[in-house]
């Protein structure tokens, strides 16, 4: 019925619908626990999927696969309205710090008031950063943003579906931005679509979710109007653009559902790395 509707109307009517067909569950949630972190269904623009279960499924990678710790200096790049940040606020100490930084402000309005509010050493910026899909409007281009952190700052630097959302120059400079604001020694975990003889051929016979069929400045997306609707990299420009930046991935891989795998670990391909220097 939802998928009905939203072929049906306009795009610049679909927020509308959205809260629309959301309300009920969303009064039912907001009368059961007023107070609670987590945001209302009809604002959730992270992507599909059970928002508290890929939330917590994730702080236990970054714990078990990128060994953070409760005390760690933890950077969130495009947090979104908070998926990653709420399950962190019961894991990082008071000597911990947790900084999420987003294009979409009205998740960062609602992580500040939902989440800052309880938690001090919890901070969210807008960073007005243009992108075809989430921020049309954005001042700043994508391959000209500075993160709003010092060099060598954090130990822990994380991106959970925003390079899939993003053309290769934007990329490029998001990775040495990473590269830049991690100490030595820190870990990244970021989760890409990796196309490799594998994802290809299982692309190739129809099974995966995504159709990238579109080649775009190096890169293959579902999309040719909005490039960034999804994007999807080869694994040997992933591979050289890490070395570049002097981030040596933690081998394995740990490849994705998303083209049609029958074995993964999470939906999308996952790459965690360590700064060398």
């Amino acid at each position: 019925m939802k998928a009905h509707l939203v072929r049906l109307v306009p795009n610049s009517m679909k927020p509308a619908l959205k809260k629309l067909y959301y309300f009920p569950l969303d009064l039912f949630d907001r009368l059961k626990n007023p107070n609670s972190m987590i945001p209302p269904r009809s604002m959730t623009f992270v992507g599909s999927g059970d928002f508290e279960k890929i939330g917590t499924e994730f702080k236990e990678y970054f714990i078990e696969l990128a060994n953070l710790q409760p005390n760690s200096r933890v950077l969130d790049v495009g947090c979104g309205i908070g998926r990653m940040a709420i399950p962190l606020t019961g894991y990082l100490s008071q000597e911990g710090e947790y900084f999420g930084f987003d294009i979409v402000i009205k998740g960062i309005e609602w992580c500040r008031n939902r989440i800052s509010s309880k938690f001090s050493n919890f901070t969210f910026q807008h960073s007005d950063v243009y992108n075809k899909y989430y921020n049309p409007k954005g001042n700043v281009l994508a391959r000209d943003f500075r993160f709003p952190s010092e060099d060598a700052y954090f130990d822990f630097v994380f991106l959970t579906s925003v390079f899939t959302h993003m053309l290769p120059m934007d990329l490029e400079n998001y990775l040495s931005e990473i590269s830049r604001t991690l100490k030595p020694g820190g870990k990244c975990l970021i989760t890409f679509f990796i196309l490799n003889d594998e994802s290809q051929a299982l692309l190739q016979s129809g099974l995966s979710t995504l159709a990238f069929s579109h080649e775009i400045e190096g890169c293959l997306t579902v999309n040719k109007k909005i490039p960034e609707d999804a994007v999807a990299y080869q694994e040997a420009f992933v591979l050289a653009l890490f070395k570049k930046y002097g981030l040596e991935i933690d081998q394995p891989i740990h490849y994705g559902s998303w083209c049609g795998r029958d074995s993964f670990l999470t939906y999308q391909d996952l790459v965690i790395a360590t700064k060398t220097g």
